[in-house]
């Protein structure tokens, strides 16, 4: 298929190095906000709790307080990671008789598992899980936050307050979700004209339409002043169970009370001169691992000099590296799948995320990662919230039997991957990115980019990669060289696609990285809103 797209066309992202703390995250207002508060003396938890809340307004459907997800934290005085889970979990009230296969066997132009009757595991109130992700930022504020917790959380409620500003690309988001919005009558009443048209940006620059989001900004304030175990313990997660079951599905107000996120040992392990620190469990952490004992086997891991970083034979991965890449991510997913099993997503129906990292001057850092699952998760909007709801369900498999089947009171299987890393010749770094399957490749290429190659974190986010989400084929980056288009095809099937601001074909990431003191920050090159933002650029 002949592409319509520019040849011609460059864009890149401008890193600053600076001896001030960044923020890099997937929409600039959000990052700015987490700027200030450094600036303001914050630390790099008390930043990420901003942007956490921020980023939930102004990228609703991606994360949000309804959703769930995970973090890894450096902390530089200790020398320590830290690892906190709030994954999603299913309610405890939840009965798998109630997600019946349809018949029509597997889907597998949208699923890779069963078909459910009226695809109730996957949109609509039934889609549901628990959210974790107030609970765990909250933990994390309380263990080692700084500043008052309602000046953190303020800055979403003027968001919400403002209301969510529909330029062109927020236009195409909503577009393309709009016939699964327009089943809901609250998320249609908020995102669509008259409850069933794609609410679009205006023709001029002029324009300044925006979507109404005060009940959101309610719910923030009743959160900014409560604390975050309002929505589990108070009257506000009453209200939001109220609305699920008023719409069929199982969430209880005693699920949302009964919900701890966890503080959890971090997966460990070293690589080269380096080492990673990587969240356990059902996340794509073991994935990650599984990758990089794969690369090491295959003796990637190049000669680096120990007295300057990047003075090897090679500072660029070339054919040899991308052909070890495919066959750990290969391998890696092979195993996940046997072991964790499958996850519900597909490149027709990939999660949607976010994530952000945070470095703060004393070197502290902040890798998150937070979601609703699919874009505009369950398309159900809680109207006594305001909150965009999560489909948590849809990540397990409603064929019982199986490694990750549907049940009660289970922990999702999620495939968020941050990072925290070094790579033995005086980068650390926080990585991690949205995308769903994607994820872990992405995150893992550009782990290998900085501790492979000796690449600084603009080198890294620009370097082109390929994508194996778990399939057969390796979507590979047509800017990448003809030699190592060639040393993949000789082992795999292969599909070129141009890096796009839609769809993200390589995930979406977000980094920081610290060397000699001095902090660095980027975000995925093609996206239109992510911007890394020092606190001396507030």
């Amino acid at each position: 298929m002949t592409s319509s797209l520019s040849t011609s066309q460059t864009i890149r992202k401008t890193v600053i190095e600076t001896e001030f703390g960044v923020v890099a995250a997937q929409h600039s207002r959000a990052a700015r906000i987490g700027a200030q508060i450094l600036a303001a003396g914050g630390d790099a938890v008390d930043a990420a709790t901003a942007v956490s809340f921020a980023i939930g307004v102004v990228e609703p459907w991606m994360s949000g307080p309804a959703g769930g997800g995970a973090m890894m934290l450096w902390r530089a005085d200790e020398a320590k990671a830290y690892a906190l889970n709030y994954g999603m979990r299913s309610p405890k009230g939840l009965n798998p008789a109630d997600y019946p296969l349809s018949g029509a066997g597997v889907a597998g132009d949208l699923f890779p598992w069963e078909q459910v009757v009226d695809d109730r595991n996957i949109q609509g109130a039934t889609a549901i899980a628990v959210p974790g992700l107030v609970d765990g930022v909250g933990q994390a504020y309380e263990r080692f936050g700084r500043m008052p917790w309602r000046d953190l959380v303020r800055p979403a409620v003027d968001l919400a307050n403002e209301g969510l500003h529909v330029d062109w690309y927020a236009a195409l988001i909503i577009a393309s979700t709009t016939r699964e919005l327009a089943k809901d009558p609250d998320a249609a009443a908020l995102f669509l004209e008259d409850g069933q048209w794609p609410t679009i940006a205006g023709w001029t620059s002029l324009s300044d339409k925006r979507l109404d989001m005060s009940a959101m900004a309610a719910s923030l304030a009743e959160l900014a002043e409560k604390g975050a175990r309002e929505l589990y313990d108070g009257d506000l997660g009453e209200t939001l169970a109220a609305d699920v079951r008023a719409k069929g599905g199982s969430l209880t107000h005693a699920d949302l009370r009964a919900y701890r996120a966890r503080f959890v040992t971090p997966l460990e392990f070293a690589y080269g001169a380096g080492g990673f620190h990587v969240m356990p469990g059902l996340t794509a952490g073991p994935t990650f691992r599984d990758t990089f004992t794969h690369l090491a086997q295959a003796g990637l891991p190049g000669d680096r000099s120990d007295d300057r970083p990047g003075d090897r034979l090679s500072d660029k991965p070339g054919a040899a590296a991308y052909a070890a890449y495919a066959a750990a991510l290969k391998s890696a997913y092979a195993r996940r799948l046997s072991g964790m099993g499958d996850d519900g997503e597909s490149t027709e129906a990939p999660g949607c995320t976010t994530h952000f990292s945070v470095v703060d001057r004393q070197g502290n850092m902040v890798a998150q990662t937070q979601t609703l699952l699919s874009i505009f998760g369950s398309r159900v909007v809680s109207p006594g919230t305001g909150f965009l709801m999560n489909n948590g369900i849809m990540w397990f498999d409603p064929v019982q039997g199986r490694p990750n089947s549907l049940g009660p009171d289970k922990a999702c299987l999620m495939n968020v991957c941050p990072v925290i890393g070094h790579d033995g010749h005086g980068a650390h770094f926080a990585f991690g990115a949205s995308g769903g399957r994607k994820i872990v490749g992405a995150v893992a290429q550009l782990s290998s980019f900085v501790s492979d190659f000796g690449m600084d974190i603009e080198a890294a986010f620009h370097q082109p990669r390929i994508d194996i989400s778990g399939g057969e084929v390796v979507v590979a980056d047509d800017s990448l060289p003809t030699e190592v288009i060639a040393a993949l095809s000789d082992a795999h099937p292969v599909a070129t696609t141009r890096r796009t601001v839609f769809p993200y074909a390589f995930a979406c990431p977000a980094g920081v990285m610290r060397r000699d003191g001095k902090n660095t920050g980027c975000t995925e090159i093609m996206s239109p809103w992510g911007d890394a933002i020092s606190e001396d650029q507030t």
